[in-house]
C-alpha cells in the first residue's frame, strides 16, 4: 500500500462563526480501509462531502487517485463510488428498476443479480423502495455505490440506525471490499465498528484529527493497562478502587466502574480483600482489553453516544 488514493492537506470548511472543518489533514493508501470516527457534529460528514465534491471547501487541498479533484468532473467521478448518510430513492421504483436506472449512468458496471446477491436484496428485487426496512434501504444504498466497480468507495455512517444483523451484513462488504483491494473512506460514531473494519483511524473531534493511526496503535499509546469492569454497588466508590494496587485510572459507565489496571491478579486481590474487610458483597466482573471508545473517553473526557 505504497500509493496514496486520497490526499487531504490543511482542509478548512465554515458556516459563518462555526469552523466545522478546521485545518484537517490525512491521507488513505490504495487498498487501504480508513475510517474517519468521532461524536454526530465532529466535522466528519463535511470532510468526505468536501472530497466528494458535494461542498465547496474554504480552502485546503484534496488529491484523489492521483489527481486534484474538482466538483464538475463527470468522467473522473465514475472511478468512485458513494454512499451518503440518507439517500432519496424514487420511492415507487423497485429495488430491480433502481439498480436498472443507475446501470444506465455507466459503461461497465457490475451485474444487477450477483450485486443483489451480494447486498442480501434478491428476495426484495419485486419490492417498491418505500417498502424497504431501513436495513434493506442502507444496503441498495451500498449497492448503488459499488455498482460501477469503484476504485475509492465512500461510506458515510453506513450502519447507523442497523439492527446488529444488518450492520454485520455492511461489515462483511466491507471486508470483501478489503480483499478485493478496493480503498474505504468510511466514517462512523461507532467506535466497535472502527476497530473491526480500519486498517488505520482518524479521531475528530470539533473540526480537528485529534489522533491518527491502526486502533492498535492508539490503545496502546493510551493505555498498556487492562480494564476491568465493576458493578457500581452500595459502598463501592471510584476512589476506593483507584487506591487499589495496579490501578492507573478509574471511570463509570452505565452503572459500572471501568478499573485500568496494569497487574490484574494484584488489583483483583486487593479488592476482595478489601470487600472482605469492609463486608462488601461485590456484583459481577469482567475482564477486558482497553478499546477505541475508551481512547476517546482519555483524550476527550467523554464517551460518543
Amino acid at each position: 500500500m505504497n500509493e496514496m488514493a486520497l490526499q487531504v492537506t490543511d482542509l478548512r470548511k465554515s458556516y459563518g462563526d462555526l469552523k466545522a472543518v478546521d485545518g484537517v489533514t490525512f491521507s488513505v493508501a490504495t487498498g487501504e480501509v480508513f475510517g474517519i470516527l468521532g461524536p454526530n457534529g465532529a466535522g466528519k460528514t463535511t470532510t468526505v462531502e468536501c472530497i466528494e465534491g458535494l461542498r465547496r471547501p474554504d480552502s485546503g487541498e484534496i488529491v484523489v487517485l492521483g489527481r486534484a479533484f474538482g466538483a464538475d468532473d463527470p468522467e473522473f467521478r465514475r472511478r468512485l463510488g458513494i454512499q451518503l448518510q440518507s439517500t432519496g430513492l424514487y420511492p415507487k421504483l423497485t429495488v430491480r428498476e433502481i439498480m436498472r436506472l443507475f446501470t444506465a449512468f455507466y459503461d461497465d458496471t457490475l451485474e444487477t443479480d450477483a450485486l443483489l446477491d451480494l447486498v442480501g436484496l434478491r428476495e426484495r428485487q419485486n419490492a417498491p423502495t418505500a417498502k424497504l426496512s431501513g436495513g434493506q434501504a442502507q444496503r441498495l444504498s451500498l449497492a448503488l455505490a459499488l455498482l460501477n466497480k469503484p476504485e475509492l468507495v465512500f461510506l458515510d455512517e453506513p450502519t447507523t440506525g442497523l439492527d446488529p444483523q444488518a450492520r454485520r451484513a455492511i461489515w462483511d462488504l466491507v471486508h470483501d471490499l478489503r480483499r478485493e483491494g478496493r480503498t474505504v473512506v468510511l466514517t462512523t460514531h461507532y467506535m466497535e465498528e472502527a476497530e473491526e473494519l480500519c486498517d488505520r483511524v482518524a479521531v475528530m473531534d470539533h473540526g480537528h484529527i485529534i489522533e491518527l493511526g491502526t486502533p492498535r496503535e492508539l490503545i496502546a499509546k493510551y493505555f498498556r493497562e487492562t480494564a476491568i469492569e465493576v458493578d457500581q454497588v452500595d459502598g463501592l466508590t471510584a476512589e476506593g478502587l483507584a487506591a487499589l494496587p495496579a490501578v492507573g485510572q478509574v471511570t463509570e459507565e452505565n452503572g459500572r466502574f471501568v478499573v485500568f489496571s496494569a497487574a490484574v491478579p494484584k488489583t483483583m486481590s486487593g479488592l476482595f480483600d478489601w470487600a472482605q474487610a469492609h463486608s462488601l458483597e461485590l456484583g459481577q466482573m469482567v475482564v477486558r482489553q482497553a478499546t477505541l471508545e475508551d481512547v476517546f473517553l482519555k483524550i476527550t473526557g467523554r464517551r460518543i453516544r
